[in-house]
């Protein structure tokens, strides 16, 4: 969707600001109707603008603190069964096809280095996985934002 208009980046800006709020009081903040904001939410969801309440979830709170990152080289004849076979390891969050050296990149959480230890074999043992490099996330040095984007260009 990149149709988005002002009030559609009002709308966004004012759930950046309080993702609570309900849609009177979106409606009231932006001097909207509650039935406008309804239709602009409506709208923003069904093209895909909004995103599931799931990433909010921190891992940690979870008892997954640790995060890391695994590039993944596999057999590119088996990359759907290989991405089917991720999906079914809790611990993998998130993954990413890419150009480069790697073909996938996971988002992975562990209890621990011993835990981490254990999800990196089970990706290893997927079926047409090669090599699987982790990196370890020592910080969060910017967190997941899109204000920045929400802002005049």
């Amino acid at each position: 969707m990149t149709d988005l208009d002002d009030t559609d980046r009002r709308l966004l800006n004012a759930l950046v600001q309080d993702p609570k709020a309900t849609t009177v009081a979106l409606a009231s903040t932006l001097g909207l109707s509650r039935n406008t904001v309804q239709a602009r939410l409506a709208r923003l969801e069904n093209h895909g603008a909004l995103l599931s309440f799931e990433r909010r979830i921190n891992p940690a709170a979870l008892g997954f603190p640790l995060t890391s990152f695994v590039h993944i080289h596999v057999q590119q004849k088996k990359l759907s069964d290989i991405v089917t076979a991720l999906a079914r390891i809790p611990e993998v969050v998130e993954a990413h096809g890419l150009s480069g050296a790697a073909d996938i990149l996971a988002s992975v959480v562990a209890r621990n280095a011993e835990d981490l230890f254990r999800v990196n074999g089970a990706i290893l043992d997927i079926d047409g996985v090669e090599r699987a490099d982790t990196s370890l996330s020592m910080a969060e040095l910017i967190p997941h934002r899109m204000r920045p984007l929400l802002g005049p260009r």
